[in-house]
């Protein structure tokens, strides 16, 4: 089984104001009223964007990859809709509903919602986003109309007619307000109480009662902050403990705008961070030392009879003009030396591999 992971996936702003349908541009953060200016930022940075662009554009060389798989998975950090009733938190994403075909043309099968951007327009914007991909038919998890859609994992149709179960989860350590957390009565996301044991042993019985034999469950989990490469105690400890009690095949965590370390545990794959798949932040200047603007999808091949890990091939791109391209040797080299140099703690090694892959490797137990 071929699963293709991807981390934050962020179509709003300028984005939208490049696809066929926009959104109006108006904004509410302190330096940016109108999207247009990301789309500006960007042509100055690397010239035109043909806009309006195809559906197919924003995702350019990854198509070929995303073709490839049983399962394509990403963190949706974007509102699809044209609610006006902004939260008042300096950063608002959305996208509208009539250019949210681009996930469709990529072929994505879940949407994890459990992050800090699904309701940066308000419950009601949650409720049109959830919409917009019933409508679509792609599966979500992690935010709904209620707790329990909230909590309730995406079911993937896998290879040999097996199952991928996804679960999402939101945590305040990645900027979620306590009060987007949905409840019995009111729309919002999948909030994550902490990183205890007691929520582990909580999780693991939600995954027992959602699981079949044979399913194979992908934990999703937006935590952390956006830059930095240090992975804290509890979220090892974490990540270790859902494995040993839920007998999870992937730990998917995002939020930080870069790649992070990744890990090895009882031939389980743990992604601490993967970082942003895309974005409209070209020509806005900081953080450079962390290459923002290199992505990475992962592609898992996991045994089918137990979902052990079997292989982890990591495919780098850049994001040029709004569109994933295939990055330069040196870009790849920089990739490969930067994730191999904090994975190597956790036991792991990133080393190249052709067509301008990496490739990761551990020991044998």
């Amino acid at each position: 089984m071929r699963i293709v992971l991807c981390g934050d996936v962020m179509t709003g702003r300028g984005i939208d104001q490049a696809l066929p349908c926009p959104c109006a541009p108006r904004l509410h953060e302190a330096y940016v009223q109108s999207a247009i200016d990301y789309l500006r930022l960007a042509e100055e940075a690397h010239g035109p964007i043909p806009a309006p662009v195809s559906p197919t554009y924003i995702w350019g060389a990854a198509l070929q990859e995303l073709n490839q798989a049983d399962a394509r998975i990403i963190n949706l950090e974007t509102s699809i809709t044209r609610s006006d009733a902004y939260v008042a938190k300096g950063i608002n994403y959305r996208m509208s509903p009539e250019n949210a075909d681009c996930l469709t043309a990529a072929g994505i099968d879940c949407c994890v919602l459990g992050n800090n951007h699904v309701l940066d327009w308000g419950r009601a914007g949650l409720r049109e986003t959830l919409a917009s991909l019933e409508r679509l038919r792609i599966r979500t998890t992690g935010a709904g109309r209620d707790a329990a859609q909230a909590s309730a994992p995406a079911v993937l149709a896998g290879a040999d007619a097996r199952r991928v179960l996804v679960f999402s989860y939101a945590s305040e350590t990645s900027g979620v307000p306590r009060q987007w957390a949905a409840s019995q009565t009111e729309a919002g996301v999948n909030l994550l109480p902490g990183l205890s044991s007691a929520t582990a042993a909580a999780i693991a019985d939600l995954v027992a009662a959602a699981r079949c034999a044979n399913d194979v469950v992908v934990m999703s989990v937006h935590w952390g902050g956006n830059w930095g490469y240090r992975i804290p105690d509890e979220q090892r400890r974490f990540a270790h403990e859902l494995i040993d009690r839920a007998d999870i095949a992937v730990i998917h965590g995002h939020s930080s705008h870069h790649p992070k370390a990744i890990e090895i545990y009882r031939n389980r794959l743990i992604l601490y961070g993967c970082g942003d798949f895309l974005n409209d932040y070209e020509g806005i200047r900081g953080h450079e030392k962390f290459r923002p603007d290199l992505a990475v999808m992962y592609i898992a091949t996991l045994e089918p009879g137990n979902a052990d890990l079997l292989a982890l091939e990591l495919v780098p791109f850049r994001i040029r003009s709004f569109r994933l391209v295939r990055p330069a040797e040196k870009d790849v080299a920089w990739l490969q030396q930067t994730l191999d140099r904090e994975s190597r703690p956790f036991g792991t090694r990133i080393g190249p591999a052709s067509r301008g892959r990496l490739v990761l490797s551990w020991p044998t137990p």
